[in-house]
């Protein structure tokens, strides 16, 4: 027999996790968008991840086959450092990790790319993170010989 005291913490950790959920569906929902003017290989955000924020979202479109490179440093003047990096492919795979660079290969698919910015929570203190993000994508010709 099941007493209530377990029923209400399981209710309780599944809305939690709901929410939680909801949070990250927002967040990928509202990706700001990440622009290459013509002719451009490469490109950099910047950003500061609030005490209350977990990450930040980003999205750029990009073509099988394309060499990309995407590196997490520092942002002056923030103490702590945003270094979490994962880079979403359009089906829904992900790779990625802390700090530095965090994406270097080929593209294995086209489409509308997702990149999170987090924050490492074991080296973070809670306060406002910070961090700049480098992107560099070949384009197709430029790629060939590293991807082929």
């Amino acid at each position: 027999m099941i007493t209530q005291k377990p029923l209400v913490l399981l209710a309780l950790m599944l809305l939690t996790l709901q929410s939680s959920l909801a949070n990250l569906s927002d967040n990928e929902a509202n990706a700001k968008a990440i622009q290459f003017k013509k002719g451009q290989i490469t490109t950099s955000v910047e950003g500061v991840i609030s005490a209350k924020q977990t990450d930040n979202w980003y999205q750029f479109n990009a073509n099988e086959g394309q060499y990309a490179v995407i590196n997490i440093s520092n942002k002056s003047r923030i103490n702590e450092v945003a270094n979490v990096g994962i880079l979403k492919f359009p089906s829904g795979a992900q790779e990625g990790t802390k700090g530095g660079i965090i994406y270097q290969g080929c593209l294995p698919e086209s489409g509308k790319y997702q990149l999170r910015i987090a924050r490492n929570l074991m080296a973070t203190h809670g306060g406002k993170a910070g961090y700049r993000a480098e992107i560099i994508i070949l384009p197709r010709y430029a790629s060939r010989e590293l991807c082929d």
